[in-house]
């Protein structure tokens, strides 16, 4: 995700430049101070936050056909067209078709430097697909699918095509704490932070979360 985001955006970059430049956008983000507030970016980095942004995106938002087109170039080897539409969703928090800047940034606040709390929040909304607060093994599976067809088919160790459908066996066995076929974010939540192994696995899907 970092060298992603680092691309993307131009994130972080030491520069003197001057604040926010709104007059040539339609959408306006939010004020400085206020991201600030509601992020942990220091507001150089807003800066270069913004400036990167506007640079791939000079309306001021990003549709989902920008945003897969952007996310594919990272996946040359594979399809991310799935998993960029379920990423795209996760940021798009107003569900409006559109990911703002205030969206973004504060997406990636919580995935660079939130508390495991606050990225366990983050994932179980990703793979929550249709937000009715629960996830389903098919929601899950759909997930999976798509970030094994990201990886494509030269990954080493070489995946299986069973593998997406066993490593949501072995998510809901551990997670489906009163097995009614779903999970719940204190179920998420409680089975992510005590178990090693699912926290291990998350984590090898760090670069595309």
């Amino acid at each position: 995700m970092t060298s992603i985001i680092r691309r993307y955006t131009g994130v972080f970059r030491d520069t003197s430049e001057t604040e926010f430049e709104l007059s040539t956008i339609r959408h306006q983000p939010e004020g400085l101070d206020q991201l600030q507030a509601l992020t942990k970016f220091t507001k150089k980095e807003l800066q270069s936050l913004y400036r990167g942004f506007k640079n791939e995106c000079p309306s001021g938002l990003v549709d989902e056909e920008t945003f897969k087109l952007i996310y594919s170039q990272f996946f040359p080897q594979g399809d991310a067209t799935m998993y960029a539409h379920f990423l795209f969703n996760a940021f798009d928090v107003d569900r409006n078709g559109a990911i703002r800047f205030e969206d973004f940034v504060i997406g990636l606040s919580i995935l660079l430097r939130g508390t495991v709390h606050e990225k366990l929040n983050w994932a179980f909304n990703l793979y929550d697909i249709n937000k009715d607060g629960y996830i389903t093994k098919e929601e899950m599976l759909a997930i999976m699918k798509s970030i094994y067809d990201m990886m494509g088919r030269y990954t080493y160790p070489i995946l299986r095509e069973d593998a997406p459908i066993q490593h949501v066996e072995k998510f809901f066995q551990k997670m489906d704490k009163n097995q009614d076929g779903v999970v719940t974010i204190e179920e998420f939540l409680e089975t992510c932070q005590k178990d090693e192994n699912i926290m291990s696995s998350m984590q090898l899907f760090e670069n595309v979360i």
